[in-house]
This record gives C-alpha cells, sequence and structure tokens, in this order.
C-alpha cells in the first residue's frame, strides 16, 4: 500500500477528491452515531430492553476493530481506488439492510459487518489524500478527509435524530443509505489512481512489518490512552450538565452544537500544526486536552463558563490527523496496516474513556470527577509519547 512519488493533482481536481472522501466520511461519521440518541425507540421496536439494545452499537463498535487490520492486511494488493469504491459499496448495503432488518439478531449482524469497512476507509483515504498534495501539505489534506466526520456531528446526527424521532429509526438508515450511495457517485467520479511504486509493492508480508516497529505501537499507545480524555468527558457530558450544571433538557442540543463546532475548527486550526510538525501537533493537543478536562471538572457548576469549555475540548479532535500523519512517518512501507490500526486505537480509547468516566461516576466522585479522570487519561497518553520520543532519539545516537 505504498505509494510512489505522485505529482501533486491540480487543485480542482484535488478539490473534488478532497469533497467526495468528505461526503463519505460524513455519511459514515452519521451512520456511526446515529443510533445513540434513539436508542429508547429501538428497543420498543424490537421488543428488547434499552441495555440490550445498546449492544447494537456495540456490535458496530467490533466490527470496526475487527475489520480495519483485517480489510488492509487482505486487500493489501488492491488499488486503493477500487478498495474505496468496495468499502463504501460495502457501507451503503450494511446500511440498507438495517434498515430492513425484522430483528434484533439480524440488525445486530448487520452494524457488525457495516462497522467492518469502517477504520479502513478512513485509513485508505487518509493516505489517498495525502498523496495528491506535497508533504508539506499532509496534514490539512488528512483533515480534509476527516473534515466530513466532524461536520457530522454538528449537522448529521441532529438532522438523522430529527428524522428518527420523526419517522423512525429504520428512516434514519434510509437516509445514512441515500448519502453513503451520494458520496460512491462522487467518488467514483473524483478519485484518482495512486500509482504504486514498483519496488515497494505491497504484500501481506510488509504490512505485517508495521508491527515490529517500535514507533508505530507507541504512538497507537498514545492515542488508545490519550484520546481517552476527550471520550471520558464527551460521554457523560449530558449527565453533567443535567446533574451538576442544572440546565435544562433543552440545553442539551446547543451544548452537543458546540461540541460538533469545536470538532470542526481543531480539526481545521490543527491541520496547520501537522504540517509544521506532527510531533509537535501530538504535543500541543494532549497538553490542551489534559487542561481543558481539568477546567471542565472545575467549570462543571457554572453554565456561562461550562459551555465555551464544551467547545474548546472538542477542539481535541485535532489529535486525529496529527496521530495519522505521524503514523505515516513511523510505519515506512506498512503505512496502510498502521493507519487502520490508528482507528482501532480510536474505538478502543472510546471504550476505555466511557468505561472510566462511568467508574468514577459510580465510585461516587460525581459526575464532574470526568474531568479529572480525563485529564489523567490525556497526561499518560502524553508521557506515552514523550518516553516514544525519547526512546527513538536514543536509537538514532546508537
Amino acid at each position: 500500500m505504498s505509494d510512489a512519488n505522485m505529482a501533486p493533482l491540480p487543485a480542482g481536481r484535488a478539490w473534488a477528491a478532497w469533497g467526495a472522501l468528505a461526503v463519505a466520511t460524513f455519511a459514515i461519521g452519521t451512520g456511526e452515531f446515529a443510533l445513540m440518541a434513539l436508542l429508547p425507540g429501538v428497543a420498543r421496536s424490537l421488543g428488547v430492553g434499552v441495555p440490550v439494545a445498546g449492544h447494537v452499537i456495540s456490535a458496530y463498535a467490533l466490527g470496526v476493530v475487527v475489520g480495519a487490520p483485517l480489510v488492509i492486511l487482505f486487500a493489501a494488493r488492491m488499488p486503493r481506488r477500487r478498495l474505496l469504491l468496495v468499502l463504501q459499496a460495502v457501507f451503503v448495503a450494511g446500511n440498507a439492510g438495517c434498515a430492513l432488518a425484522p430483528g434484533y439478531a439480524t440488525l445486530v449482524v448487520l452494524r457488525f459487518v457495516t462497522g467492518l469497512p469502517h477504520g479502513a476507509f478512513y485509513a485508505v483515504a487518509a493516505l489517498v489524500a495525502a498523496a495528491m498534495v506535497p508533504p508539506a501539505r499532509r496534514g490539512r489534506a488528512v483533515a480534509g478527509v476527516f473534515s466530513g466526520l466532524t461536520i457530522a456531528h454538528v449537522v448529521g446526527v441532529p438532522l438523522v435524530t430529527w428524522v428518527g424521532g420523526a419517522l423512525g429509526w429504520r428512516a434514519v438508515y434510509g437516509l445514512v443509505t441515500l448519502m453513503g450511495l451520494i458520496a460512491f457517485g462522487l467518488m467514483a467520479r473524483s478519485l484518482p489512481q495512486v500509482p504504486v511504486d514498483p519496488a515497494h509493492a505491497p504484500t501481506l508480508r510488509r504490512e505485517l512489518g508495521a508491527l515490529g516497529r517500535p514507533q508505530v505501537w507507541l504512538t497507537l499507545a498514545t492515542g488508545a490512552v490519550g484520546f481517552g480524555g476527550m471520550f471520558c468527558v464527551g460521554t457523560y457530558l449530558s449527565t453533567v450538565l443535567l446533574e451538576v450544571t442544572g440546565v435544562s433538557a433543552g440545553v442539551l442540543p446547543a451544548a452537543q452544537m458546540l461540541w460538533g463546532l469545536g470538532m470542526v475548527a481543531g480539526n481545521m486550526a490543527g491541520a496547520r500544526l501537522v504540517d509544521v510538525s506532527p510531533v509537535l501537533a501530538i504535543i500541543v493537543t494532549l497538553v490542551a486536552s489534559t487542561f481543558m478536562s481539568c477546567l471542565f471538572a472545575l467549570c462543571a457548576g457554572h453554565v456561562w463558563l461550562i459551555l465555551p469549555v464544551i467547545g474548546l475540548t472538542g477542539c481535541i479532535i485535532a489529535l486525529l490527523p496529527a496521530l495519522q500523519t505521524r503514523l505515516m512517518d513511523v510505519a515506512a512501507g506498512a503505512q496502510g496496516l498502521a493507519a487502520a490500526l490508528n482507528h482501532c486505537a480510536v474505538n478502543i480509547a472510546n471504550a476505555f474513556g466511557a468505561w472510566l468516566g462511568g467508574a468514577v461516576i459510580a465510585a461516587g466522585y460525581g459526575a464532574q470527577s470526568v474531568g479529572w479522570a480525563g485529564a489523567c487519561l490525556s497526561a499518560a497518553g502524553l508521557g506515552i509519547f514523550l518516553i516514544g520520543l525519547a526512546s527513538s532519539r536514543k536509537a538514532t545516537c546508537k
């Protein structure tokens, strides 16, 4: 999955390709989070309890973790343009199946299948975007792909939540299917063929070579732990606002939108910093994440303080393109698998951050304590990354 030196595309064609990939990540991001606000309706429709219905979300996350490395390994020789189209087709078919699922068991299986292309799609899309521009603009190219995911939190998720409330959860998957079809058409029209260097032709052995590189594992560990800080806070955002800040339920959509706007801004600003230095971007973002998580805990009782903190905390999404670009630098000829594993790490961070936040609340420390827990995770991620840098420099000096 290694590129030959590819001449940068003309601006118009590059923008069309980035736009197509952003529409695709918008559809994927919307589909990933669409069901969270609709679980009670899903449970009633399928005749199960809400906790059981929550397994539908877990099935998708499991599909992401399983599918990301397997797809990259077994499709190592497939041209990237064709692979992206195949992955998008699986996404479309999976969501269409979810809209028609006859029962709970079928829906769980289909959500698992729909999650399989998720991580591989993001990974390959980031590599294709980076190949279309000079090295000095890689960060902005990768962030352009992820912009669809961040915008999904501002526009896509509120839209499908409204559609689900009005027409039911099956209509949500129908709408996501339509989004996916539009993205497929745009990709088929706009994505370039990415040449492969014959001297570094992708093979299963070469991709597995990423697993033998300590810097790959340390970067993945940085994401799996450090990103958990943002998820620890974000998972219990509504709980803190209702129980600690004391706002009405009507304020929650505005708070979620502030979070989403922060993600959009963080993705854009972080991209500029990545182009200066991916290492610096990771350090700055994790320091900011630690600081903002502490502020979240301190400001939780004051509505006019906590709202801007929520927006700024969403900016921590800047860590995603920074980690993705860092992996491109340390994985050498195994960029595909390393990039796919990045999304496994993010899902691990999501699960672990949510678990830790729930644990500190259950221990009686109060809902605002998720801020302190998140700060510990962000600081731990920063520590892992700094250890990795130190070991890398030590190895270089030998």
